[in-house]
């Protein structure tokens, strides 16, 4: 039997600094995966019904987008968020959700993460900006579609030939409850379902506090939402670093600050 340990400290650091990746395993339990796909499909379906209004469904099938703030297993989460001290270690400070998504992978389909791609659109090189996280909410296997990835990536600004692509990338494979951690700037993408049920996954990535999020969560998130969070969540969240929207806000004390002095 292989027996799957999450890395020590150093092997972390040297998988981030050379492969651009590394997995943890059964970092969920089984109730709480069951748990959040569920929920998955039903804020899946909030999303489809906006993307079908506004005409953007077309390779979009099963991507669901800024999945905070509806209730249920997805926003219990982010109360409990994982890996946290290990986030902490790749960017050696405080960080952000800069987005917060799903994708369920159904058969057949194919959206636009089966294109390989960055998750940034500004190479840093050794500087590190942001950090994708991937829950496997189902195993994930060749048959199934895990995802793909090339090693190395993050390292150089060149983005890979499609021929490469696909003779060098490596499979990610797991089971259901497992997390992996990947520098934004690894080239990666989905891959085909080939089973008969959808393979759903969490997909967040996280960022430095003076990046810009996909959503503005201060203004997004329900006054529910906001009214239960507490420290650790605002600092998920970015309640921490905020833009100042008047003098008033502006000229004020530090303790008060809307963008918060350990913010950096």
């Amino acid at each position: 039997m292989t027996v799957r340990a999450a890395p020590s400290p150093e092997a972390f650091d040297a998988r981030m600094a050379e492969q651009g990746w590394a997995l943890f395993p059964n970092v969920l339990a089984a109730a709480d995966v069951a748990a959040l796909a569920a929920d998955c499909e039903r804020v899946y379906g909030i999303c489809r019904t906006v993307q079908e209004k506004n005409g953007v469904a077309a390779n979009m099938e099963g991507a669901a987008h800024h999945i905070a703030g509806y209730g249920g297993a997805l926003d219990d989460f982010l109360t409990r968020f994982p890996l946290s001290g290990w986030i902490d270690r790749f960017f050696g400070g405080k960080w952000i959700v800069l987005n917060y998504g799903a994708v369920l992978n159904p058969p057949g389909w194919r959206a636009y993460t089966a294109k390989p791609h960055r998750d940034v659109r500004a190479f840093t090189g050794g500087y590190r900006l942001s950090l994708n996280m991937l829950v496997m909410l189902a195993d994930f296997t060749p048959k199934t579609g895990g995802t793909l990835i090339l090693s190395g990536s993050h390292r150089r600004e060149a983005m890979p030939s499609a021929d490469e692509f696909a003779a060098s990338a490596e499979q990610i494979t797991g089971d259901a409850g497992d997390v992996v951690l990947f520098d934004s700037l690894a080239v990666h993408c989905g891959a085909a379902n080939l089973s008969d049920a959808p393979r759903p996954a969490l997909t967040l990535c996280l960022g430095r506090p003076f990046m810009k999020p996909q959503m503005d969560w201060p203004r997004y998130l329900p006054a529910s939402f906001q009214a239960r969070m507490s420290d650790e969540v605002r600092q998920l969240m970015g309640f921490n670093a905020r833009v100042a929207a008047s003098l008033d806000e502006y000229y004020q004390p530090p303790e008060r600050w809307t963008f918060k002095a350990d913010q950096r």
